[in-house]
């Protein structure tokens, strides 16, 4: 059925935008079964680095230790208090806390910060994460498995089957960031024949370990977060790693090396994981990388927003990189909408405009929600260009552009059925 006025257009992609279930390709969320490292509830939310970095300018006489000695119900008071209460909550980290309470159901007037904490004190974590999925529209999520976290390794050792809505991807930051201080160390201690130098016995060692964690965890991708300073080729052991042992393996299983480019570690280390930012990179590493490696397949998100242009760019000219998301300290609306409406006019459907990066489960509901609704209204314009023109479109179209953006394109560059069309046909 052909759409033919521009009112009609706007509503029924709002209406698809708003139905299609979504894959979430990056995620740092938990099965169950790794106990304790799901996180949920509203402290958890409001203990988030994003709000605790908002609430610390608010506080200038606040000692980072006293903060960080506080039990997390007092730091989350503390958020609330000043966040909330004292301002208005309209940075997009405090307003994604609001969509969270209003999606729950919750009244958000009521600022009754106790009775949020007794809605979630009633949940089971196995009825919460049906409840997450379902308000979301979220069908499924990737993982980030890191084996050096000894709590994730521990947790692999006894889970048999994984929830199916969650995916995995093999984290090996510590490989390629920390080798020659201590990672080389920990494999031996594994077990694995290496050394400090990447000699050639070293490399079939890391090889081992990462094709143990691969058949151990079936990812879909092997992902490091690297620094503006990264580059490739480089004289390193990080470039030799990659070069001789990420790279080869990743072809062995037919994965793709997901990189996501442009954080400063610890500019501030007495903030945590707050403490992280950001910096200018080089698109022409990536380049290289897919012209130097046509037969690997790469996944790309960069943090900074002066490279989103070259990093389009270059997916136009490799087919072998697959772009995604707005990572980080670009999930702000008004980059989202500018990185979007880019992206589309470079790489039409052949991206994945958005991923959640969650921690905390609840986050799925205001992170897909904002975005949905900045996807919408991007590809609505698109559409009414199309109009204009006197190009006809189709229902059945839209919907199947709506369906690769939001996991259909990402499937079809694993070269993995998608699992939202498997369950859909069934």
């Amino acid at each position: 059925m052909a759409i033919h006025s521009k009112e009609e257009l706007r509503s029924f992609v709002r209406e698809t935008v708003r139905s299609t279930p979504i894959s979430d390709i990056h995620t740092h969320l938990f099965t169950e079964d790794f106990d304790g490292l799901l996180l949920w509830g509203i402290d958890e939310l409001l203990t988030y680095h994003y709000l605790v970095a908002e609430t610390f300018r608010f506080h200038p006489d606040l000692a980072y230790e006293t903060f960080w000695a506080m039990s997390k119900k007092e730091q989350a008071d503390l958020v609330w208090q000043t966040l909330f209460i004292e301002h208005s909550p309209y940075s997009e980290a405090c307003r994604g806390v609001l969509t969270v309470l209003n999606r729950l159901g919750l009244d958000v007037a009521s600022r009754d910060l106790e009775a949020y904490r007794a809605f979630f004190a009633s949940k089971s974590t196995s009825e919460y994460i049906d409840l997450v999925f379902k308000l979301s529209g979220v069908h499924n999520v990737c993982m980030t498995n890191d084996p050096f976290v000894d709590a994730e390794r521990e947790g692999w050792a006894t889970i048999d089957n994984v929830d199916p809505r969650f995916h995995t991807a093999l984290r090996i930051d510590p490989l390629l960031m920390q080798w020659e201080e201590k990672t080389w160390e920990r494999l031996q201690e594994w077990g694995y024949d290496v050394e400090q130098q990447v000699t050639d016995k070293t490399v079939e060692g890391i090889r081992e370990f990462l094709r143990v964690w691969i058949r151990k965890m079936n990812p879909l991708y092997m992902a490091v977060s690297l620094p503006p300073s990264f580059r490739y080729p480089e004289q390193s052991a990080r470039g030799a790693i990659i070069e001789k042992c990420i790279l080869p393996v990743a072809r062995e299983f037919d994965i793709p090396f997901a990189m996501m480019i442009g954080v400063n570690k610890r500019v501030n280390p007495a903030l945590g994981d707050a403490g992280d930012s950001v910096g200018l990179s080089d698109v022409r590493v990536v380049e290289q990388l897919c012209a130097m490696h046509p037969d690997n397949k790469f996944l790309c998100t960069m943090l900074a927003r002066e490279n989103q242009h070259g990093l389009a760019v270059a997916a136009r000219k490799f087919r072998n990189l697959h772009v995604f998301g707005c990572w980080w300290f670009l999930n702000n609306p008004s980059l989202i909408e500018e990185m979007t409406r880019m992206r589309f006019e470079l790489l039409g459907t052949s991206v994945t405009p958005q991923h959640s990066d969650c921690r905390v489960l609840d986050q799925l509901l205001y992170k897909w929600d904002h975005s949905r609704d900045i996807i919408a209204n991007v590809l609505a314009d698109k559409y009414c260009d199309l109009l204009d023109t006197g190009w006809k479109l189709k229902k059945k179209e839209i919907r199947r552009d709506v369906s690769d953006l939001f996991g259909g394109a990402f499937w079809r560059f694993l070269g993995k059925p998608n699992p939202v069309e498997a369950v859909a046909n069934v």
